[in-house]
């Protein structure tokens, strides 16, 4: 009866040697096919031997090729890329609404309902003259809100900036941002007052009022050391950049106290004035 056979695996050229104690039955490696050559059969044989194999043809482990064995190089985590992405504001408020579009939707509701109640195209025609009185008014006072309203600016706020704000931010800082992300009716522009006392318009070392810059959005962000910043962006294609920077100081003052202010020129012909808050985590 034939000897069991045992496969020898060598994994330096991914070869098989099938072979019992004795004697070398078949070899398929792409190096060694000179042993399968009919010269070869004259040599003699050390495989003829009675004695065990010698240890350097002993089956060697299996190697794992190294492209297997090392593990794939981690990914970035993205803890470490948290801190610069951008939150969305999710919080619901009344000064969010507009009113005027309250006004006006109601207003015209009334209004078509009851016309078409009162004319019997509609039921309700007991109701029609409540709703034709109710209609007016809401429609004038919605029209009116809508004509003086005034849209919240852009808000663009960084996780990281997001929690240092109720901690670290000025109670002045926090105001200016309720304010301009928010509707405003009667006011011409954002922060009209504060442009006003710092521009001083219509005086002799002030600008002409139709100058004036008009803010285009916010920025909540962390500065280089850490400190959290309130950046704003305003839009004046009448002014340079040195007719800010001449009033830095003002603007640290009116913001202030607790603040230091910086000015910059962004994008889009935009500048900035960057309120720093002197409060350090």
């Amino acid at each position: 009866m034939p000897m069991p056979m045992r496969a020898l695996s060598t994994a330096a050229a991914g070869g098989t040697i099938l072979c019992n104690h004795r004697h070398l039955l078949s070899l398929h490696h792409p190096y060694q096919s000179s042993l399968l050559r009919p010269h070869a059969r004259s040599r003699p044989s050390i495989f003829h031997s009675q004695s065990p194999l010698p240890r350097s043809l002993k089956p060697l482990p299996l190697l794992t090729r190294a492209a297997e064995s090392t593990p794939p190089p981690s990914a970035a985590s993205p803890s470490s890329l948290s801190d610069k992405t951008i939150v969305t504001d999710e919080e619901f408020s009344l000064a969010k609404v507009s009113f005027g579009v309250i006004g006006l939707g109601l207003g015209i509701t009334l209004l078509s309902y009851g016309f078409g109640a009162y004319f019997n195209i509609l039921p309700g025609t007991e109701w029609s003259a409540i709703m034709l009185t109710y209609g007016f008014p809401l429609t004038i006072i919605g029209m009116a809100l809508k004509y003086a309203e005034l849209k919240p600016v852009p808000c663009l706020t960084y996780s990281d900036a997001q929690k240092l704000r109720e901690t670290y931010a000025t109670p002045i800082l926090k105001q200016v941002r309720n304010d301009v992300i928010r509707y405003r009716y009667g006011d011409e522009q954002h922060l009209e007052e504060a442009l006003k006392r710092i521009f001083q318009y219509g005086l002799g070392s002030g600008i002409p009022r139709r100058s004036a810059p008009s803010l285009q959005m916010i920025r909540e962000e962390v500065t280089e050391d850490g400190k959290y910043c309130l950046v704003l962006a305003f839009e004046a294609k009448a002014l340079q950049l040195s007719d800010f920077e001449q009033r830095q100081a003002k603007f640290a003052s009116f913001f202030g106290p607790g603040i230091t202010a910086e000015v910059a020129k962004g994008e889009n012909d935009l500048y900035e004035v960057r309120l720093i808050s002197n409060s350090t985590p």
